[in-house]
């Protein structure tokens, strides 16, 4: 009896966990219009999933709270990689890269899949 209700209790944790995903994880459409995929939860990971650079690991980053995300992204054209910050709005993903401690930045937006 006690088994069964371990099992049951265990199988319910888990279930709760993977409800409460952070909504950055999934799929998202680049500006370029491949697929990159976001996965994990300290940190995330960006791996591109279509086009040019398919399976290339581009990005990890860190939640820093209110639909905010700090780490590194790299351009997959030069392997350069830059200090990223991520902003999530709805279905919309604010991306951007920067050096120089600012003051050159690129963005982009991305879509949710």
């Amino acid at each position: 009896m006690f088994r069964k209700m371990s099992m049951a209790v265990a199988a319910t944790i888990l279930m709760a966990g993977a409800a409460y995903a952070d909504p950055i994880e999934g799929n998202w459409k680049t500006q370029s219009g491949a697929t990159a995929a976001i996965t994990g939860g300290g940190p995330f990971t960006i791996t591109l999933k279509s086009g040019k650079h398919s399976g290339k690991r581009i990005g990890s980053f860190n939640a820093s709270g209110g639909g905010k995300y700090t780490g590194k992204i790299t351009d997959p054209e030069t392997d350069k990689t830059y200090s990223g910050k991520a902003s999530l709005s709805g279905s919309s993903l604010s991306m951007s890269g920067c050096v120089l401690g600012g003051l050159i930045c690129k963005s982009q937006k991305w879509s949710k899949l």
